[in-house]
């Protein structure tokens, strides 16, 4: 058991909780669901015992191969190293050095809380983002701490594991946290997180299904319930566009909560806590999640804002770490991924100190930034222009039927060249917030206007440095650089629209400050 110098294959094997197989059940479901829908199809045409028949295959088959994968599902864990075994015909054997391991994490569902189980999974640097090297799912919550500090412990060094733990457990119960989040403060963040990727899916949603459910904020069938005891009432009906205010108002409101619901079932009790060997973070209301970060894997910070955010002051602070990659998209910068959030909404004042923790220092008026080339913007327009162009040729030469269509062909040049203009400002606007600074052994990049990042990178930790150029970017005479760190995923970090020799320079000093 923890404690003892056993290597992995020499200590005793251990199962998952009997209970995790509730937790599969579902997964179980999802993966036959085609052979539910043919069964409950059958059962109504009448064919009710065929449809038995199927049902009862489907739960031998699903229930006996969750049975088998759960009693050959075994693991051990040694001194060093952690030892799981897995399979049913073809047996997986997977040992993980304890040294190798970058985050532990104990996650737990509503059911899971309910019969005092956990998941567990252990990511190494060479599981990438979102890639799970090790997964015990159902444990016992007990042993799912005790594991996670006996493998903090290994990666320390120390082989004396319960008085070391202890001490820093109870150190660690004591002391303040680093950061913090109140339900205030969880709110104001899920009111940032309104996402326009949502909003369109609900727009969407509405002008294609919405009408047949009834529930199109757009059509006057909608209003009509609701407010013919309204004086509104009859100016809102009567007018199209009191009809696609009312509309966008009921699909604005509708995001806003559904990024308030979102952001408080994940943010909820928010609480980061600094370890002897880096960070240790808990959070989420029904999925409670408490996940183990050292500072020795962390590659750089970044800190994500927006327009609406950084004009209240607000910011996000996140690492790239070698179990994966923190990044930003969207007003808030949400990803697909954000394990590696240490604070999701805070100010300079508090990011400050976690950012210090692992030698990182924010940025300041001293910082001296160099901007990209105007290029940056002329080469966008200079791509753009010609499909934009062949779109509106295309569409006047397109033989119009009805009066109706010719209008909107007479118009096509003209929304043309709006949208030339607007995306042009939209490039201007990015042109203004991306820009690089060197000083000091690190690398800073800030790009992005309606996503600002600022990349704070330890020259350090540069693995390779990638000057990319493309023929049109030859012909305006700039050059991109790909800044790469271990465990970054989406291809580097990217100074974009230097000018060529000011890229080629850039390179060759990124390069020789590496150890």
């Amino acid at each position: 058991m923890i404690g003892q110098a056993l290597t992995a294959d020499e200590a005793p094997a251990e199962r998952l909780h009997p209970l995790a197989l509730l937790s599969g059940i579902g997964r179980a479901i999802r993966n036959v669901v085609g052979g539910i829908a043919a069964g409950g199809f059958l059962a109504a045409q009448g064919r009710l015992g065929i449809a038995l028949m199927i049902f009862a295959v489907i739960a031998v088959v699903t229930l006996g191969g969750l049975f088998l994968t759960w009693r050959r599902f075994s693991f051990r864990v040694g001194s060093d190293a952690i030892r799981i075994d897995s399979g049913i015909l073809h047996r997986n054997q997977r040992t993980i050095p304890f040294d190798r391991v970058a985050d532990v994490s104990i996650e737990q569902g509503p059911v899971q809380r309910v019969f005092g189980i956990a998941r567990v999974t252990l990511e190494t640097g060479g599981s990438g983002a979102g890639s799970e090297e090790g997964v015990l799912d159902g444990i016992a919550l007990d042993r799912a701490e005790a594991l996670r500090e006996h493998v903090r412990t290994m990666r320390l060094g120390v082989h004396a594991a319960e008085a070391p733990v202890a001490a820093e457990v109870t150190a660690e119960a004591k002391s303040p946290p680093l950061f913090a989040m109140d339900l205030r403060r969880v709110l104001t963040l899920g009111l940032f997180n309104f996402s326009l990727a949502l909003f369109a899916g609900l727009f969407g949603i509405s002008q294609t299904v919405g009408d047949a459910l009834g529930i199109d904020p757009f059509k006057r069938k909608f209003w009509t319930p609701i407010l013919e005891e309204s004086g509104l009432g009859d100016w809102l009906l009567a007018h199209r566009i009191g009809l696609a205010i009312s509309g966008l108002a009921v699909l604005v409101l509708a995001g806003i909560a559904t990024g308030l619901v979102r952001t408080t079932l994940r943010e909820f009790g928010f609480r980061l806590d600094r370890t002897g060997n880096g960070f240790r973070r808990r959070r989420g209301l029904l999925t409670k999640t408490d996940v183990s970060l050292p500072k020795r894997r962390i590659q750089a910070g970044m800190i994500v804002t927006g327009p609406i955010r950084d004009r209240f002051g607000w910011r996000a602070f996140k690492v790239l770490s070698l179990a994966g990659e923190a990044g930003g998209g969207g007003e808030g910068g949400e990803k697909r991924r954000d394990d590696h959030v240490l604070a999701p909404l805070a100010t300079d004042a508090e990011i400050a100190p976690i950012a210090s923790t692992i030698g990182l220092a924010m940025p300041d008026e001293a910082t001296r930034w160099q901007p990209v080339s105007r290029a940056y913007i002329t080469s966008f327009l200079a791509a753009l222009g010609p499909i934009l162009l062949l779109a509106a040729v295309v569409g006047a030469a397109v033989p119009a039927l009805t009066s109706a269509e010719r209008e909107a062909m007479l118009i096509a040049p003209i929304l043309t060249s709006v949208g030339f203009v607007l995306l042009g400002a939209l490039r201007w606007f990015e042109w203004r917030h991306t820009a690089y600074a060197l000083e000091a052994g690190r690398l800073l990049i800030r790009t992005g206007w309606w996503s600002r990042r600022t990349l704070l990178l330890p020259l350090r930790n540069v693995q390779s440095v990638t000057l990319n150029e493309s023929s049109l970017s030859r012909r305006f005479g700039i050059a991109s650089l790909t800044v790469d760190v271990a465990g970054g995923t989406s291809g580097g970090q990217i100074v974009p629209a230097l000018p060529r020799d000011r890229a080629s320079l850039l390179r060759l000093e990124l390069l020789s400050a590496q150890p």
